[in-house]
């Protein structure tokens, strides 16, 4: 009993907590889906006043629908952007003190929007212009610098990709490339003849190394040019020898 009383307890626990944290995401989503029903609201009203009331009251609806442009696309960029290259934590960090300002601007421009005194609102337009314009520049640069990192880290991972792909399909296509001869064959090959001799000339003779049963062919040749053998001199008075006659 106390084993069945323990896993009933367990399993009631469990499922409350379930049930908190269901309730939870619900409602988170409900909050998130109510905020930008809200900021998409806003911001038509926003771009219908800058376009219809004219003077400074539409100026300063512009100038607030400029400044929450900007800084929602550089938000989005940076999150998006966090989820792939943790080096953009202090990019983020620099957004979040930007938004800081950003959203004081935001509250003091939706002050002025309703402010009955058009000509101290038209004083305090160009202060206001400059101020918008800061936080704005400041948050393209963040925001087109996170997207030419990501960019960046695009091409050299395509760059990369492609080289490695030209690789393999020079390897699947081996018997294209001509076969480098094989060195050691090059080597064990005999050496090539000597020319023939040319048909006049001793000093274009072929000579040969010479071996001990050569030598010994060679000697008596050579004393037989040496001492050549010796002729009969003839004399004028020797008469030829006639034939001998039968009779």
């Amino acid at each position: 009993m106390t084993v069945v009383a323990l896993l009933f307890v367990f399993f009631l626990v469990l499922g409350a907590y379930a049930t908190v944290k269901v309730v939870g995401a619900a409602k988170r989503g409900v909050d998130r889906t109510i905020t930008q029903a809200r900021r998409t609201v806003e911001d038509h009203t926003l771009r219908a006043k800058s376009m219809v009331q004219p003077g400074p009251a539409g100026e300063v609806a512009q100038l607030r629908l400029k400044l929450r442009t900007s800084m929602r696309a550089t938000q989005d960029a940076l999150h998006a952007g966090m989820a792939e290259d943790e080096s953009l934590k202090e990019s983020l960090a620099l957004f979040e003190r930007l938004s800081a300002h950003g959203h004081e601007l935001d509250a003091e421009l939706r002050r002025l929007e309703s402010e009955p005194d058009r000509a101290t609102l038209a004083e305090r337009l160009p202060a206001l212009r400059e101020r918008t314009e800061t936080i704005t520049r400041s948050a393209d640069s963040l925001r087109w610098a996170a997207r030419d990192r990501a960019r960046r880290f695009a091409d050299d991972d395509l760059d990369s990709l492609s080289t490695q792909i030209d690789m393999e399909a020079g390897a699947l296509r081996h018997w294209t490339t001509a076969e480098p001869s094989d060195p050691a064959a090059a080597q064990s090959s005999p050496p090539p003849w000597p020319e023939a001799p040319a048909a006049d000339g001793a000093g274009s003779r072929q000579t040969w190394p010479e071996t001990p049963r050569s030598r010994t062919a060679e000697e008596p040749t050579q004393a037989a040019a040496i001492t050549p053998p010796a002729t009969r001199p003839t004399y004028p008075w020797q008469k030829k020898p006639r034939p001998e006659s039968t009779t």
